[in-house]
């Protein structure tokens, strides 16, 4: 646990470090990157092994990965609607991903990717990146007509347009601090914690009485991380297929 004398160090858990010796530091592989790559083995490994015996009465892994799908499924269909079932492999994609990140990290001794503003800003931008080429393949020029809709008086122009104009700019911010927020303000409550157990725990007899105060927090804050972690790939996703029924359908 680190600590540097009697104060909390609950930020360190966030600093990128080179792992994979001189590979690593040659071409900035870091533990983020090594998570991503564990992170999505892991979404293919249930999906592939555990879709391989297509049983009808499915067992845990099988019933896992049927879950996955029939949530996210489910997401996209209400949310986009018609013609919105082609896109269902991208935002499954992005919620397996985000979910696995979230939910990884809360793993003794790992690190949660997505707890960097990068790494989320990354996954909006591509999100804002591919509505907007998606709004502009269905609709051509007619795309422009989001930010002023029609029938609206053309006096309003200079204001609804700048308005609309950065709305639809900055979804890829808002995207990114919700989610890279939450997974910072998280694991930093864990660490402070989990500090202050190891702080009273040295305090000499009286010591793990007192420990076990910050202990039943943090058990508790545990379980509410794998509820914001589960809570967060969902909005991600919900969001992702918001923006692309706006992308389709144009309002």
């Amino acid at each position: 646990m680190a600590t540097e004398g009697k104060t909390i160090d609950a930020l360190s858990q966030f600093e990128l470090t080179p792992v994979l010796g001189i590979i690593g530091r040659s071409v900035g592989f870091s533990q983020s990157n090594l998570h991503m790559v564990v992170a999505s083995g892991l979404i293919i490994a249930l999906l592939v092994y555990g879709m391989r015996s297509r049983a009808v009465v499915p067992g845990r892994l099988q019933a896992a990965a049927e879950t996955m799908y029939d949530f996210v499924h489910g997401i996209v269909d209400e949310q986009i609607g018609h013609g919105g079932k082609r896109f269902f492999p991208f935002v499954f994609a992005l919620f397996m991903f985000v979910l696995m990140g979230n939910l990884l990290g809360l793993m003794p001794y790992a690190f949660t990717y997505t707890s960097h503003i990068a790494v989320t800003f990354g996954l909006a931008l591509l999100v804002f990146v591919v509505i907007t080429v998606v709004a502009l393949v269905i609709h051509g020029k007619h795309f422009f007509s989001y930010f002023f809709p029609e029938g609206t008086p053309i006096w309003l122009a200079p204001i609804i347009i700048p308005v609309e104009v950065v709305s639809y700019l900055s979804r890829p911010i808002s995207l990114s601090i919700r989610l890279f927020a939450n997974m910072v303000a998280g694991h930093v409550m864990l660490k402070v914690f989990a500090t202050f157990i190891v702080l009273l725990g040295g305090l000499g007899t009286v010591g793990p009485f007192l420990a076990t105060l910050p202990l039943a927090i943090n058990v508790a804050l545990v379980a509410f991380e794998v509820l914001v972690a589960v809570l967060q790939a969902y909005v991600f996703a919900v969001l992702t297929s918001i923006y692309l029924h706006d992308a389709v359908h144009l309002h």
